[in-house]
C-alpha cells in the first residue's frame, strides 16, 4: 500500500477534463466544486514545477460531444494544458489502453500518480485500476472528480453521490490511496 501522501513531482493526472462533460444529458452530477478544486490543484503543482500531464478523449462515437470537431471536445478552461504539458489522446475509457502513457511514464522515471478528473465511475476508475495494476503508486484525489446520477443494474435510480462513493470504495486501497485536494495541497510544505 502507498503511504498516505504522494511524494512531491509525482505526476498530476488530469483525465478528460473537456467541455462535454458540461452537456446537460449527463444529467445531475455530484462534486460542483471539483473544478475550483483541480484549479487550485494546477496552481500548486505549475508554481512548484511538477509534471502535469492530461488525458484527452478523442471519441470515435458520431453522436459524442468528446468527437474531435465538437465544442465539447476542447478542455475546460480550469483544466486547459498549459505550454509544454503533454497531452495523450485516448479512445477507450482507460488512458493506458491505445495509448502511450505508460511508456512515456516509465522513460520519464515517474512511478506515482496523483488522478483528477471525469467521470469517476468510468474513465477515472479505469485508469486508476489499470496504474495500480501496472505497479504505479496511485493517489486518487476524490473532491477533483465527479459522477452522475445512474440507474443501477436492478434500474433504481442511484445518486452521484452514491455512484461517485462506491467508486472510490472499489480503488481504495487496492488500487490508489484516495485523498482530498487539502492534504495534496500540503505534499512538500
Amino acid at each position: 500500500m502507498a503511504s498516505l501522501l504522494p511524494p512531491a513531482g509525482a505526476v498530476l493526472l488530469l483525465v478528460d477534463l473537456q467541455k462535454a462533460i458540461d452537456h446537460p444529458s449527463w444529467g445531475k452530477r455530484n462534486n460542483p466544486l471539483a473544478e475550483t478544486q483541480i484549479a487550485r490543484l494546477l496552481a500548486h503543482w505549475r508554481s512548484n514545477g511538477w509534471p502535469v500531464w492530461h488525458i484527452r478523449h478523442d471519441s470515435t462515437e458520431p453522436g459524442s460531444h468528446y468527437r474531435p470537431g465538437q465544442a465539447g471536445h476542447d478542455f475546460k478552461s480550469e483544466a486547459a494544458p498549459a505550454a509544454g504539458e503533454p497531452v495523450i489522446p485516448k479512445q477507450t475509457n482507460n488512458a493506458f489502453i491505445g495509448t502511450n502513457l505508460e511508456g512515456r511514464l516509465r522513460v520519464q522515471g515517474h512511478d506515482t500518480l496523483v488522478v483528477v478528473g471525469v467521470i469517476t465511475n468510468n474513465s477515472v476508475e479505469a485508469t486508476v485500476r489499470m496504474a495500480g495494476n501496472l505497479g504505479f503508486a496511485t493517489f486518487l484525489a476524490a473532491d477533483c472528480c465527479f459522477t452522475f446520477d445512474r440507474k443501477d443494474w436492478n434500474g433504481n435510480l442511484r445518486s452521484a453521490e452514491d455512484v461517485h462513493a462506491m467508486s472510490l470504495a472499489n480503488l481504495d486501497p487496492e488500487y490508489c490511496t484516495v485523498i482530498t485536494a487539502e492534504a495534496l495541497l500540503d505534499v512538500d510544505k
